[in-house]
């Protein structure tokens, strides 16, 4: 399929994004400091606004077809994506990165997040155009995505991320030091230019986004295989991650029902894959199924934590005296 955005598309939303990624390290964030969650909070309900307004316009230059797989796109990149908080968490945590330093790392991790993800959208447009059979393929391994992520024992687990193998490689060849300096990525001791663990918290986040790359981007090929909508649709999600990540970074693990929600959105897509070629399931449905479970898995996350709240508030029942 031809892609709705043609050069002059491309070009004014890469300027758009050029110019939002300016505003935001060189005018609203350019000293560190502590991001509070009402300033997150404005943030994270700008970037929401901003994608629906492109929604609207994608509606109105493209036709409800493609808005509506914009939005399909976007809610389910951004729910795929708040899985990589519990992995930010504990790599600020493990490495001491002090808040006033995290959006500094989130930002440079994102801008590279948005050159890895166009490469990975752009290869796999170019695959899937001559190779349509892969669809099958990416299906079948979303489904096997969806079984293994069910099948995981217990919540996220916090293994500390210097017994991670990409952490033990990365300090065996790279110089680093063992303490920050300021928001510096690089310092220099003794005459050694040495890399400081921001920057290593900066690979690992890397990393981290191209592992889940893996999933969200054939996920979204399950949507559309419009280049256009899934590159735009993957970047307005990740823009808004970090200010989701300050949001929701101090109760992001009272999300108990997080990981079987998500087991079922790539399970359902990875049928939807799978049925392409006997029964193309209506964007409207995917998007109701991929809200709905979302949705559902919040509600039953919140009655969760009320009923431990409210088991650990009422006394315990007295014992009754034996005769």
């Amino acid at each position: 399929m031809a892609s709705v955005g043609n050069p002059i598309h491309w070009i004014a939303f890469l300027a758009f994004v050029l110019v939002m990624l300016a505003l935001d390290l060189g005018v609203f964030h350019r000293g560190s400091h502590v991001v509070k969650v009402k300033e997150a909070l404005i943030w994270s309900l700008v970037w929401v606004a901003l994608a629906g307004v492109f929604g609207g316009i994608v509606h109105y230059a493209f036709g409800f077809e493609r808005a509506a797989e914009f939005a399909t796109g976007y809610v389910l990149e951004k729910a795929l994506s708040v899985d990589n908080l519990f992995v930010f968490v504990v790599l600020f945590g493990a490495f001491k990165v002090p808040q006033a330093l995290q959006h500094r790392v989130l930002f440079w991790g994102v801008l590279g997040a948005l050159v890895m993800r166009a490469a990975f959208i752009a290869a796999g447009s170019v695959l899937l155009e001559r190779f349509h059979w892969l669809m099958y393929v990416f299906g079948a391994f979303l489904v096997f995505t969806a079984i293994k992520l069910a099948s995981e024992k217990g919540d996220h687990e916090e293994k500390s991320p210097r017994e991670s193998r990409v952490y033990r490689w990365l300090v065996r060849f790279l110089p680093t030091s063992n303490e920050l300096d300021g928001q510096r990525f690089f310092t220099r001791q003794n005459g050694r230019l040495l890399a400081t663990p921001l920057f290593v918290v900066l690979i690992l986040v890397e990393v981290t986004d191209l592992i889940f790359a893996v999933d969200s981007i054939p996920a979204v090929f399950a949507v559309t295989t419009d280049p256009f909508i899934v590159f735009t649709s993957n970047v307005f999600a990740i823009l808004g991650l970090r200010s989701l990540y300050f949001v929701l970074a101090d109760f992001v693990h009272r999300f108990h029902y997080l990981k079987a929600a998500l087991a079922i959105v790539l399970g359902f897509v990875g049928v939807k894959m799978l049925l392409m070629g006997v029964y193309k399931i209506p964007i409207l449905i995917s998007l109701g199924v991929i809200c709905a479970t979302l949705v559902i898995a919040i509600w039953a996350s919140r009655r969760r934590e009320r009923r431990l709240a409210r088991e650990q508030s009422s006394p315990p029942e007295p014992h009754p005296i034996q005769p």
